[in-house]
């Protein structure tokens, strides 16, 4: 706008200068006649130059004629010229307005941010500073809530600035206000907010698992159940499941069954503890034998006994092998005396009490003298071991003669896991499964019919144990047993070592 009032002004000056110019060529003309040789008055001069005068006088009074519409002593020509005058110092004027307004508006909105800005200061709970010099273009922005940090504390870190309330704790979501903090990725953590998260705790005590010499985290893991716990408790006398292993935690106690064993309340939930609970379960075994083909004829007695009778029974025993260091299971050959648990006993406190046992003669009436499984175990690791200790009677009752520790641990393990699989999961083998058979156990889950979830667990760790077993003739005869079966099937596998007393490769 300022360019077209300067424009405007200038028209008023352009025409003045063309009046003036026009006034000196109009005293020039008039001064034409008396040039001439004549004067105004005397009409009839000079023959030589009459016609001349004339002819200026007409070309005068033609240009003074157009001369007048320039003056600017034409009232109509000033009166123009003052409106436009005016209008140029109008346009000029609301220029000028407009930019105070401008300048009006960018004042108040920075008063009224800088009145809310000293508010939110005086509310802060944190001590006020003197407020530097406002520069509305620096604003520090929060990276907690994103708002415009203003006047007042604030902290920088991280390459950015936080309100004091708004650096928070990833974990609890409370302020950080000591001076040193932990930090993760970008996350800052209460230090102990942070050990909480990523310390690891023993499983047992519960405390936090101490550092070594080095400096570093030393703790024990169980390789199935990723039970954590100090190094300090395999040498303290904690107590450990006989069947699942796991320690002991001190906020759960353990039942001890009075012999050195202890078992937890998840084994303890489907144990058998006499010989007459585990008849139907030994039964359903030899039930499963005969769905493949390997009828057991002769009636093997089983019994359930204490650890201290089955040692005295492998004592006795002077043929087969033994799994150290704990034997679970033996199929006797000789003639023993051995003392079986005719009652089950009860628990009392954290123990079992009023256990009743009757010693038995056993009489060899034929290559098996009996079955012996050491009580209080989980229904499922008690059948896996009755079924290795069946499929030592079945080939010694076959005629399967001198055959090496790993080839007949080796087979035998395979049945026991063939078993396992059946019950926990059925179908994933062709056989038999002998859920419905033993379903009159003394296990709650097994009378539904179903495998509760802590079972079917505990079966899988069995499983586990028996795939991971590190003896030679337990483990690596498993590993070479079970190739041959899954490669050739239990069947030819059986006819193989029957001609050769070895696995087909």
């Amino acid at each position: 706008m300022a360019p077209s009032a300067v424009n405007n002004l200038s028209h008023p000056c352009i025409s003045e200068k063309k009046s003036g110019w026009m006034k000196w060529l109009s005293r020039i003309f008039r001064s034409g006649p008396n040039r001439g040789g004549g004067g105004s008055g005397s009409g009839s001069g000079s023959s030589s130059g009459g016609r001349l005068p004339q002819q200026l006088i007409g070309d005068q009074e033609n240009i003074f004629r157009r001369a007048p519409a320039r003056s600017t002593d034409d009232p109509s020509r000033a009166h123009k010229e003052k409106e436009e005058l005016d209008h140029t110092i109008a346009l000029s004027l609301a220029e000028d307005l407009k930019r105070r307004n401008r300048y009006r508006r960018r004042t108040e909105n920075d008063e009224a941010i800088s009145r809310e800005l000293q508010d939110k200061m005086n509310l802060s709970p944190y001590p006020s500073v003197a407020p530097p010099q406002f520069h509305p273009g620096d604003y520090r922005y929060c990276s907690g809530c994103n708002r415009a940090i203003g006047y007042g504390n604030y902290l920088g870190c991280m390459g950015t600035y936080f309100h004091p309330g708004c650096f928070c704790c990833r974990s609890c979501g409370c302020p950080i206000t000591e001076h040193e903090f932990s930090l993760s990725g970008k996350h800052p953590y209460h230090k102990s907010c942070f050990k909480e998260l990523t310390h690891p705790r023993c499983e047992v005590c519960h405390q936090f698992i101490p550092t070594n010499r080095a400096g570093l985290i030393e703790y024990r893991c169980h390789p199935f159940w990723s039970q954590k716990y100090c190094p300090s408790h395999e040498h303290d006398n904690t107590a450990r499941c006989c069947s699942c292993e796991r320690l002991e935690s001190w906020n759960a106690r353990y039942i001890s069954l009075g012999d050195g064993r202890s078992l937890c309340l998840e084994c303890m939930e489907s144990a058998i503890m006499d010989t007459g609970d585990c008849q139907p379960l030994y039964h359903s075994i030899r039930d499963y034998y005969e769905g493949m083909n390997m009828r057991i004829d002769q009636q093997i007695p089983m019994l359930l006994v204490e650890r201290q009778a089955l040692n005295e029974a492998i004592v006795g025993e002077k043929h087969g092998f033994h799994h150290m260091p704990e034997t679970r299971g033996l199929c006797l050959s000789e003639e023993q005396t051995v003392t079986s648990i005719l009652k089950r006993p009860k628990i009392g406190g954290h123990r079992l009490v009023g256990m009743r046992t009757q010693p038995q003669k056993l009489i060899r009436r034929c290559d098996v003298t009996a079955i012996l499984v050491l009580y209080g175990l989980p229904r499922l690791l008690t059948g896996s071991i009755l079924a290795h200790e069946l499929m030592h009677g079945w080939l010694r009752l076959k005629g399967y003669r001198n055959l090496n520790p790993e080839v007949e641990e080796g087979i035998c393990q395979v049945l026991s896991y063939m078993w396992l699989e059946s019950e926990v999961m059925p179908g994933f083998r062709s056989g038999p499964s002998t859920s419905a058979a033993s379903s009159s156990s003394s296990s709650s889950s097994s009378k539904k019919g179903g495998r509760s979830f802590t079972e079917k667990k505990l079966g899988e760790f069995f499983m586990h144990q028996i795939a991971n077993d590190a003896s030679t003739s337990y483990g690596d005869g498993f590993r070479t047993a079970n190739a041959a079966v899954n490669k050739y099937g239990l069947r030819r596998t059986l006819d193989h070592i029957h001609m050769t007393g070895s696995f087909p490769v």
